[in-house]
């Protein structure tokens, strides 16, 4: 575990309430920048060095950006913050009737009021030996192994012989179509089609296939149908296959097996065979194991978790029986609470993480002053997917209604959006470079992987 920097003791203030959050995704940052100026002692905990802005993960994934670009380290971030110590580790325990936490170092750290914004990784829904086949993208690493995977396929195929193995390498399969599974499957099909070409002797990147497997009977689910629809039909135009109602049943190192979502046969999925070349999982997300452990030390127990393992909170953010512990980001199961309104549950998107944030910090500021706290309330500012080049679907909420636009003014205003809320001045900067390069030159300047040749496909 790295040590605090020498201005960042890692004991609280003698007096002052000690804030532990754990997680520095979009949920805790907020929290903890929130918490500037106030006579608190704040510690966050994460097992990475850096904030990670996960909707652009899949640039890197696919080489479009470097790391650095979506990457901020979080020592920087919050250098000027006096109060707040940053520490990189793991938690492997939380004692409620102790208020304690726990690293893998050792180290226990005693809370006053503790924040739990571990967030989220990839659900396989039971087949968790899948993972070492079609990775999915939480990560840094994530990204740099699906990278590696991509540029290796095609490396694979041009030094296969046989064309029936070759054409399998130049298969590639993304397998959920959420908004991660689109933008990956849009920008894999724009690589093969305007980046690759001309750069091989013994094969055409064109002549790829990119392939979306959705098990539901649209992508985008969480879009209005119109634009759903818009999504599948740019989809196609820059050439990526889609097929809906398609479940996955199988998968191993050499490809993966579908059917029809109701077990009856369909055209081409009756436990229909695909063999690839690389395979991306982009289908379920799974909450931290955080979420059960915070779980098992209450009369509730399970019932305090759903389905994705995340954790019913109060409409404060809150454990049941424990104010002092609040649950934000995707580990919470949340609900917005509109006087005059039924509540409604929270999207787990990163304006959700964020708006739980700035709650929980301003609940704790009151909690201080001897206010009464604040149920959450979330200000839903609509979903915004992108496809490709030139392609995207906005479904933006104002006071007015909600405005459905895709197409090239779509991608535009996703661009702005993504480059506006990314952190730091030089990550805008450098972004907003790399993109309009990549635009005019149909060129993605991340194209480096380490390791050697690519391995030998499992039919050689």
């Amino acid at each position: 575990m790295a040590s605090a920097e020498s201005h960042q003791g890692t004991a609280p203030r003698a007096g002052q309430p000690h804030i532990v959050i754990i997680g520095c995704g979009f949920g805790g940052l907020e929290t903890a920048k929130a918490l500037a100026g106030e006579a608190v002692s704040v510690t966050l905990i994460d097992r990475t060095n850096h904030h990670l802005f996960q909707p652009l993960l899949y640039q890197v994934a696919t080489a479009g950006l470097s790391a650095p670009s979506i990457a901020a380290p979080t020592r920087h971030l919050f250098r000027d913050q006096a109060n707040l110590t940053t520490l990189m580790g793991e938690v492997t325990h939380i004692d409620l009737a102790a208020r304690t936490v726990a690293l893998r170092s050792g180290q226990v750290l005693p809370y006053d009021r503790l924040v739990v914004a571990a967030g989220a990784t990839h659900s396989y829904f039971g087949h968790d030996d899948w993972a070492a086949h079609a990775p999915g993208l939480k990560t840094l690493e994530d990204a740099f192994e699906i990278r590696r995977r991509i540029l290796l396929a095609f490396e694979a195929a041009e030094r296969e012989e046989d064309p029936v193995r070759r054409a399998a390498l130049m298969n590639f399969v993304v397998i959920g179509a959420g908004p991660t599974g689109v933008e990956m499957a849009g920008t894999m099909a724009e690589i093969a089609r305007h980046t690759l070409p001309g750069e091989f002797r013994r094969i055409d990147p064109a002549q790829a296939r990119v392939m979306l497997v959705e098990g539901g009977p649209r992508v985008l689910l969480a879009m209005p149908d119109e634009l759903s629809e818009k999504a599948r039909q740019q989809l196609e135009k820059l050439g990526v296959e889609v097929r809906l109602n398609a479940r996955v049943t199988g998968i191993d190192a050499g490809g993966l097996w579908i059917e029809s979502a109701t077990g009856q046969p369909a055209p081409d999925l009756a436990r229909h065979r695909i063999e690839s070349g690389c395979m991306v999982w982009a289908a379920g997300v799974a909450a931290s194991p955080l979420g059960r452990l915070l779980a098992a030390q209450l009369p509730e127990g399970d019932a305090l978790i759903d389905r994705a393992g995340r954790v019913k909170v109060t409409p404060e953010l809150t454990l049941p029986g424990h104010p002092e512990v609040a649950v934000v980001g995707d580990l919470a199961a949340a609900m917005s609470h509109v006087p005059g309104k039924e509540p409604r549950p929270v999207p787990g998107v990163s304006p959700g993480a964020k708006q739980m944030g700035r709650c929980v910090a301003a609940n704790i500021r009151r909690t201080l002053r001897g206010e009464p706290v604040q149920a959450f309330r979330y200000s839903d500012y609509g979903n915004l997917a992108t496809i490709g080049r030139n392609a995207a679907v906005v479904d933006l909420a104002t006071p007015m209604g909600h405005w459905r636009f895709s197409g090239y003014f779509a991608w535009l205003f996703w661009l702005f959006a993504h480059v506006y809320f990314l952190i730091g001045f030089r990550n805008r900067t450098v972004v907003m470079i790399d993109w309009a390069s990549a635009y005019f030159s149909f060129q993605r300047q991340a194209r480096v992987v380490a390791g050697g040749e690519p391995a030998a496909h499992p039919d050689a």
